[in-house]
């Protein structure tokens, strides 16, 4: 098994290509041991000093070190759990968990659908490049609140991107789009 990596413009964060699937469907981002008990994979990255965050998406796995950590001391552990996990099998997340919900079910306003429309089309194909995601969180009073996963989450550019790309891409196409906000 070769995993590529690849930089991601927030200089804590590494992407990881492993070249097999990593989630069928849908993404999961840990940002603590805690969180993570129904991922195998995360669970055994959080075992390796410095890992602060795994994200997991549909062909890649972006990894942020603590500040202190050097990707030199870092990057063969990870590397090694990695393949580690895919040959022997183990499933990345356990089987009996379902599916998180992007946000609240229910009938959604049209403003809502064409937002997370330009959303899945325009925004997060773009993202994903970079080793992150991003996540509708909700709409009210023309503001859109998202949330940044992986690389993008505590990314020294994502403000700049949600304000200067997104905000002005929704505020085009949805008049009545006003602002759009982190979710923290």
């Amino acid at each position: 098994m070769f995993i590529q990596t690849e930089s991601t413009p927030n200089p804590l964060t590494m992407k990881f290509l492993p070249g097999t699937t990593v989630m069928a469907e849908g993404t999961r981002f840990y940002t603590g041991q805690n969180m993570a008990e129904e991922s195998p994979l995360a669970m055994a990255l959080f075992q390796i000093p410095g890992v602060t965050a795994v994200f997991l998406s549909s062909d890649f796995i972006t990894v942020t070190r603590k500040e202190e950590e050097e990707w030199g001391t870092l990057k063969a552990d990870i590397l090694a759990t990695i393949m580690d996990h895919f040959v022997a099998g183990h499933p990345v997340i356990h089987a009996k968990t379902a599916p998180k919900p992007e946000a609240a079910s229910g009938e959604e306003s049209d403003i809502i659908k064409e937002i997370r429309e330009l959303i899945d089309t325009r925004v997060r194909p773009a993202v994903a490049m970079d080793g992150g995601d991003i996540i509708f969180h909700s709409y009210e009073d023309g503001i859109v609140k998202l949330e940044m996963h992986g690389a993008c989450s505590g990314c020294p550019s994502s403000t700049m991107t949600l304000k200067q790309g997104i905000e002005n891409m929704l505020k085009h196409y949805i008049p009545e789009v006003e602002a759009v906000e982190p979710v923290n």
